[in-house]
């Protein structure tokens, strides 16, 4: 069996990636996937607790699922439009939503 500290190590390993991934890519593409990654660490700490005999995580962890599931719709019907508008994906391009 394996303990949990490993399944913490391989999250938070997990979710500085995709920290990584959102502070430094422009692709609108590359940010769902990002943001993809720092759901699923939440997964893999969700699962890693309620190994100690409590289901609990696992159910947050189908919420999760469920909110990931959600965010990729919205996310792509924006970078569609932000494609059809701009002909481009690159999240700096588009200045007319700034202030």
């Amino acid at each position: 069996m394996v303990p949990p500290q490993w399944y913490l190590l391989l999250s938070a390993a997990v979710f500085c990636i995709g920290l990584f991934g959102i502070l430094t890519k422009r692709n609108a593409l590359l940010f769902l996937m990002s943001v993809e990654l720092m759901l699923n660490a939440a997964n893999i700490n969700l699962v890693a607790f309620s190994q100690f005999g409590n289901v609990t995580g696992q159910t947050f962890g189908l919420f999760t699922m469920a909110l990931a599931a959600a965010e990729v719709a919205v996310g792509i019907g924006i970078i569609l439009v932000l494609y059809r508008n701009f002909r481009e994906i690159d999240v700096t391009v588009p200045r007319t939503m700034r202030w």
